[in-house]
């Protein structure tokens, strides 16, 4: 069903939100979940690229199908999103979360707390390209709750 917006209309800045960050293969703490539980009640779609399915046997190689997908439908996901939440769980690695920083960095919302190993390169890219960074989640999540409110 077609939605007709015209200019008289006012306009979310946000309407998709991506969680990218840590994952490291299912094996970190499942922040993904406490963020979907917070923005519940909010009018946005959420893109949450962890899934309950994951078989860690998947070769992580292009011609795996399952893996590719995957690759594929996250960035096709982030591409779409008008907000990505980068979250640098402390003792994670994340090098995946660390290359998306750098293709995305125009609609970031990064969140770092101490206790990530590369804290300091985060604090420096997220300053010098002006990236808005946050060091706490719940601190995070109230801010995409405030992006999620603005309007055009």
């Amino acid at each position: 069903m077609a939605i007709i917006i015209y200019p008289t209309n006012k306009v979310k800045k946000v309407e998709r939100i991506f969680l990218a960050g840590t994952i490291d293969m299912g094996n970190s703490v499942d922040w993904q979940q406490q963020v979907i539980e917070a923005l519940q009640e909010e009018d946005v779609i959420i893109y949450n690229p962890r899934r309950p399915d994951w078989d860690s046997s998947w070769k992580e190689d292009i011609h795996e199908p399952q893996f590719n997908h995957q690759v594929n439908w996250e960035l096709a996901c982030l591409e779409k999103a008008d907000l990505v939440l980068m979250y640098f769980a402390p003792n994670s690695k994340s090098p995946i979360s660390l290359l998306e920083t750098g293709l995305f960095k125009e609609k970031l919302l990064v969140c770092c707390p101490e206790g990530f190993y590369k804290k300091g390169n985060i604090d420096i890219v997220c300053q010098r390209y002006n990236i808005q960074q946050i060091d706490d989640l719940e601190k995070a999540i109230e801010e995409v709750k405030k992006k999620i409110k603005e309007e055009f």
